[in-house]
């Protein structure tokens, strides 16, 4: 992937390894635009870094995701690298007999890539140089049993992302995955202070 010179869309673009990646790319010369669910953070980053916009994405919601696709093609046609970072991590009690939560999870973290994908490829075909970087995380390979479905859904993605890189392989279409290592982010909110502090 070339770093320099393309339109990317980051989305969970407003805090954690999403702003990281999106303040990176935008250092090095790229036109960045930060997705996700809640305005605030998303303002934040842009007025921290001039230059840098933002859209809003649920990217759990089907619908919203068709939204988003349509305002994105007609504000930023020159999108050639999407970013899929956006997602949530939630405790689990397997024990319990809701699955609310294994819902949400595997809609925001799973569906929701790959449905911004398939309403996004047939543009990204026709980019001369043009990139899908997935998200995923170490989780998805030595699961968390506090966060059982947060952990599939990342195993998941990274299935996914082997496939959609063989299926690409004779186009202009890169496809990447990185997998982060462990860091505190907005996404385990106080947890692993918790566990220090002995809580």
């Amino acid at each position: 992937m070339q770093l320099t010179g393309n339109t990317i869309l980051v989305t969970g673009g407003g805090t954690g390894i999403g702003r990281g990646l999106a303040e990176s790319f935008h250092r090095l010369g790229n036109r960045v635009v930060v997705a996700g669910r809640r305005s605030e953070p998303l303002q934040e980053v842009a007025a921290a870094n001039p230059g840098m916009d933002y859209l809003l994405l649920d990217q759990g919601d089907a619908a919203d995701i068709d939204r988003f696709t349509a305002e994105l093609s007609q504000r930023y046609p020159d999108v050639n690298v999407v970013v899929n970072n956006a997602g949530i991590q939630r405790p689990e009690d397997l024990t319990a007999p809701d699955v609310g939560t294994a819902e949400q999870t595997i809609a925001i973290n799973l569906l929701g890539p790959i449905r911004l994908i398939a309403a996004l490829l047939p543009s990204l075909l026709g980019k001369p140089r043009a990139a899908i970087v997935n998200v995923t995380s170490g989780l998805g390979f030595m699961p968390s049993a506090l966060t059982p479905t947060y952990c599939a859904t990342k195993a998941a993605l990274h299935s996914y992302t082997e496939s959609l890189r063989f299926q690409l392989r004779e186009t202009a279409v890169q496809v990447i995955e990185v997998i982060p290592p462990k860091v505190q982010t907005a996404l385990q909110g106080e947890r692993s202070e918790e566990r220090r502090v002995g809580k």
